[in-house]
């Protein structure tokens, strides 16, 4: 049976024998056989729990985040979201059931590249696989998105030098080419510091930030204030794989099977265009509101603990769902980085 790994020596070979790391996630995660097309997903029963797994509750503050831009864009009559990389719809099914003041101007757009996830989006919003062109008012949201686009690795060796990927034996090795980094990395780090360039995060950002007209961008992902602080760490705690809610193994081993995932590099966001708020995601999740749900939740559980029902069921689920949300060891610690348009 056709594997990414297969996939991959084919694309090694046509290049002559080695290819950048960027194209070899970019295979690996999102080629005809790679992790995200072949079943790879976020949810109790997919690889990794985000944020909008953990419950609706994430998904309701959000809501609220929206009604705030769409009073201060003026209440406009068409008010679009659009959620970049919307996994299976989660957080779409969670903002709705919400029923935000602005639901009679809101569209909904959930942009995800992988067709069998599309399947899986709820009724009552657009499912596309690419980004709308233009957006005249509305909010664009990228949760867990930034850290999956796939990125050129920098090995310091007498030098910043670019890792390629080659074949070797059964499975694949790097080898280090000289070249130009596109974003300027700090001369005279450790000999065998790494570093991710985000070329097409930064990129992403741009293109968001172009199309649309008035509104926020948002994006909450793990993050690293600068690129010369991962130069400093052991590169496992910037550079992971997740497969099946564990860690997965070294990220050349086993293309398809795993994700790949890295810190976002807040410095090479910020040079496309400085955001214009940077929170962590607790911080965030409070200013929208989390902590006035989460009592109510448990008001209307006491009111129905005699006889509950499942509404208070889903009320008194609140309380768990704030402390992951909120965990500074955990999703709590998440940056949330805004940027205005307009």
């Amino acid at each position: 049976m056709p594997s990414a790994a297969d996939d991959l020596r084919a694309a090694i070979a046509a290049a002559g024998g080695g290819i950048p790391f960027s194209r070899f996630m970019d295979i690996a995660l999102y080629g005809g056989h790679g992790f995200y097309v072949s079943g790879g997903s976020a949810g109790r029963r997919g690889d990794f729990i985000t944020s909008p797994e953990v419950g609706p509750l994430f998904g309701t503050v959000l809501a609220g985040w929206i009604d705030a831009e769409w009073e201060r864009l003026g209440r406009p009559g068409e008010f679009t979201v659009v959620e970049a990389g919307a996994g299976p719809g989660t957080l779409a099914r969670s903002v709705l059931a919400a029923a935000p003041r602005c639901s009679g101007a809101l569209r909904y757009v959930a942009v995800e590249t992988s067709a069998a996830q599309r399947e899986r989006h709820p009724e009552g919003i657009e499912s596309v696989a690419t980004m709308p062109v233009r957006v005249d008012h509305g909010v664009i949201i990228a949760n867990e998105l930034l850290d999956n686009l796939p990125f050129s690795l920098w090995v310091h060796d007498e030098g910043w030098r670019e890792a390629h990927v080659t074949v070797s034996g059964d499975g694949f090795a790097e080898v280090l080419r000289a070249g130009e980094p596109p974003f300027p990395l700090k001369p005279g780090a450790p000999h065998g510091a790494r570093v991710p360039v985000q070329t097409a995060a930064a990129g992403w950002l741009r293109d968001a930030l172009g199309s649309l007209a008035h509104g926020s961008v948002l994006v909450l992902d793990y993050c690293t204030a600068r690129t010369v602080e991962a130069a400093a760490m052991p590169w496992r705690e910037w550079l992971r794989t997740y497969a099946g809610h564990g860690r997965g193994g070294h990220y050349l081993r086993n293309p398809g099977t795993q994700d790949i995932t890295a810190q976002v590099m807040v410095d090479q966001l910020a040079a496309v265009r400085e955001p214009d708020a940077v929170r962590s995601q607790s911080q965030f999740l409070q200013r929208w509101g989390i902590d006035d749900l989460v009592s109510e939740g448990i008001r209307v559980w006491r009111e129905n603990a005699a006889a509950p029902t499942l509404a208070a069921m889903r009320m008194r689920s609140r309380v768990s769902e704030s402390e992951a949300l909120l965990d500074p060891s955990g999703l709590g610690a998440f940056t949330v980085l805004e940027w205005r348009t307009g």
